[in-house]
């Protein structure tokens, strides 16, 4: 609880009186915690997104406006603005975050500042319904070649932070973010055939 808290001998917390650990287990503990809970935050946010989608969905169908499209385009809507909102909050620890597995910013580093106004473009084309043939097929492209960053990263079994929702929540890189870009190249596609 209070990690600046130290002594050579078994004793009890003087600021909360919990028992002291071994500085050993106390990382074990905390390593243990952070893989536990580590996915919890995304999942809460993508079940928001869909949440709202859902409702908007159900509205279209009391008016009788009901259409598949609508709610890929919703869902990528809100993906694409709260995932490039989380980025923005810290702009430039995002940047460094996602040279370390992009294959893009790996060699241009300043394409970390470009790419969450990357996704609010989307996010914004998607709910303004603009040009969404040419959105697509950029989601193809831009989601696309992040995924097989995510890939090679994979691979080589480095663990390292996912990048996708900023700095504020810790999201290990792995097969959720594998899900996240190609499940947006997936939609994508989908609106691309349905037209």
């Amino acid at each position: 609880m209070h990690p600046e808290v130290t002594s050579d001998k078994p004793g009890s917390c003087p600021k909360c009186g919990m028992r002291l650990v071994k500085e050993e287990e106390a990382v074990k503990m905390e390593h243990m915690k952070s893989e536990e809970t580590s996915y919890t935050p995304l999942f809460v946010i993508i079940g928001l997104i869909l949440l709202i989608t859902l409702v908007l969905a159900l509205k279209d169908y009391a008016t009788g406006s009901f259409v598949w499209q609508s709610v890929m385009i919703n869902f990528m809507a809100g993906f694409f603005l709260v995932f490039a909102g989380f980025k923005l909050l810290n702009i430039k620890g995002f940047a460094e975050g996602y040279s370390t597995y992009d294959l893009l910013a790996k060699k241009i580093f300043q394409y970390g500042y470009v790419y969450p106004f990357i996704e609010l473009a989307f996010g914004l084309a998607y709910l303004a319904r603009f040009q969404l043939s040419i959105v697509n097929i950029a989601v193809l492209v831009v989601m696309g070649f992040s995924g097989l960053g995510v890939i090679q990263s994979m691979r080589k079994k480095r663990k390292i932070q996912c990048a996708c929702l900023g700095t504020i929540i810790k999201v290990p890189l792995g097969t959720v973010t594998l899900i996240e870009d190609f499940g947006m190249v997936v939609m994508a596609l989908a609106l691309l055939l349905i037209h």
